[in-house]
Parts: C-alpha cells; sequence; structure tokens
C-alpha cells in the first residue's frame, strides 16, 4: 500500500472511531432541547460564526433541538455611534432611553439575528427570527440599579419575569433552530431591552431544556480571577451561590444564568469559550468537554 493511501485510512479510522465515540452522547440527548447564549469573539469574528451555524445545523440534524439566544452589546454601541448617539454604561447596564431602545431592538434583529439565522440556513438547517416581542414570548419588568448610594433608575431596562414558549416549542416541531433576541415588553407594552444572559436561562427552565450553554471570551469560570491556575471545571449550584457576590462583573451575569437554570430544573448549564471553534460539539460530545459545568 502507497503511504498516501495509508495515511487516509488512518485518517478515516480517526474519523469513524470519533463518530463511534459520540453515540452514548447522542442517545443521551437525542430529542432535548439546548439553549445556546451566543455571545463574546463568536459575535463579531466571520470564522467563529461560521463554526457555530456549523454546530447548530448538525445539532438539528443529529436529532437535538438547539435554540439560540443572544444580545449585542459591540453592534449596539457601533450604531448608536454611528448615529451620534453617546453610549453610557452603569454597572455593566447600558442606560437605556427611548432613543436607544428602538436602535437596540433593530440592531439585535435586523442585523444580529438576521445574519445568524443566513449562516444557519448555508449550514443546512431552517431557521426562524423571533424576539421577545413575537407572540408574547418574554413579558419583563423595570429593574433599578441598586448601588452604595440607592436604587439608580438606568432607564428602559428590565429583567424577564414570564415566559410563554409556545413559538419555541412551534418552531422546534417544525424542524427549524429559533435565533431569540432579548428585548421584552412589560405588561403594559412598554418595550424592555433586557439582560441576554438571563433572558436564556428563563427560556431553558421554561422549555425544559437538557442543557444551557452560555458562550463567552475566557476558558470557563475562574475561581480567582486573575490567577489562571483557579479555572473550575465543575461547580453545584450551592458553591456557585456562595462564590458569585466575589467574581468579576462581566462574569456575573453569565454565572446567574447558569445558576438560575440549574435551580430552574434544567440539568446541567455550562459556561464555554467561544474563541474555540465548534466548542458547543465539544462540549456536548466528549468526556472533558470546554469550560465550566454547573450542576444542581
Amino acid at each position: 500500500m502507497i503511504p498516501s493511501e495509508q495515511q487516509d485510512q488512518a485518517i478515516a479510522a480517526i474519523k469513524a472511531k470519533t463518530l463511534i465515540e459520540s453515540l452514548p452522547w447522542l442517545q443521551k440527548f437525542h430529542g432535548k432541547v439546548v439553549v445556546v447564549k451566543f455571545g463574546g469573539n463568536a459575535m463579531v469574528d466571520a470564522e467563529l460564526q461560521k463554526a457555530f451555524a456549523e454546530d447548530m445545523a448538525y445539532l438539528r440534524w443529529v436529532g437535538i433541538r438547539p435554540v439560540v439566544v443572544h444580545g449585542g452589546g459591540p453592534q449596539i454601541s457601533a450604531r448608536l455611534a454611528e448615529l451620534g448617539i453617546q453610549s453610557e454604561f452603569r454597572g455593566g447596564f447600558r442606560v437605556t432611553t427611548d432613543e436607544t431602545i428602538t436602535v437596540v431592538r433593530d440592531v439585535l434583529r435586523e442585523e444580529i439575528s438576521a445574519q445568524l439565522a443566513e449562516l444557519i440556513q448555508d449550514a443546512g438547517a431552517e431557521s426562524v427570527i423571533m424576539s421577545g416581542e413575537d407572540g408574547n414570548l418574554f413579558r419583563a419588568e423595570k429593574t433599578t440599579l441598586e448601588t452604595g448610594e440607592g436604587p439608580v433608575d438606568i432607564g428602559l431596562v428590565g429583567e424577564v419575569t414570564q415566559v410563554n414558549p409556545r413559538i419555541v416549542l412551534e418552531a422546534l416541531e417544525a424542524g427549524r433552530v429559533p435565533v431569540v433576541s432579548t428585548v421584552a415588553p412589560t405588561t403594559g407594552g412598554e418595550l424592555l431591552n433586557v439582560n441576554a444572559d438571563l433572558a436564556a436561562a428563563a427560556l431553558a427552565v421554561a422549555l425544559g431544556a437538557e442543557k444551557l450553554m452560555v458562550l463567552t471570551d475566557v476558558p470557563g469560570l475562574y475561581s480567582d480571577w486573575p490567577n489562571r491556575d483557579s479555572l473550575v471545571s465543575e461547580i453545584t449550584a450551592q458553591e456557585l451561590d456562595e462564590l458569585l457576590p466575589t467574581l468579576e462583573s462581566g462574569m456575573i451575569p453569565k454565572m446567574q444564568s447558569c445558576l438560575k437554570a440549574v435551580q430552574g430544573g434544567v440539568p446541567t448549564a455550562h459556561v464555554i469559550d467561544g474563541r474555540t471553534p465548534h466548542s458547543i460539539l465539544l462540549e456536548i460530545f466528549t468526556v472533558t468537554g470546554v469550560g465550566t459545568i454547573v450542576l444542581p
């Protein structure tokens, strides 16, 4: 046998072994819902976007039912700058005015959702765009920022208080991948900008999801950031609850979402490094995974 043929056979054998190793996970997750919070570098890097869309299409075709939830901080800030509107943040939240909420809604739906849905379709799976406004998916309540000097008004910012997952379930039954952006009306119809991490957790609970997966720009949760040796591969909800107040501010909403998901009945929640191509598949189909897993 000539060397190139031997090499081809060796590669084919590795591929076959990889496929067989994925069998227990395919059996475990077949027909189950997996909610993925899309964000970080994966959102602005074209190659990572393409890899993510391929992962969603792959999951769909092996019988797993992915749901994508996203925000869009950098893109919203860029659009506001183009329009000459200044971005203001307090305590990690975007101060949202009547002027900015329209921009937030349009960027999330017309730019980010549309592009992501198109990439998923290019990868071979049908997708559908929706937001918290559609089909009463989300209801939200206005929140204020708690500071040492008392509560601070941050405008049209809220958190999801009710989820009606009917339109998401209908999309999944039709074999589509829902792409959900996170604006949500109050019961009075006022539109609010809601945190995408926490909205993803609320949706995962309402759907009875098997997993919540949150993409970040770090390898996982560090118990003592910036000490690189403090990376946590597995943590319980109780341990995370105690650790939460000590975390770096950008990580708090991501870990809060994982905590809320497992407390609400989702079996596992994961924080994953979205800078690794195909990190979703590595997390679902390998023993080691690629991030931090939160257990009930």
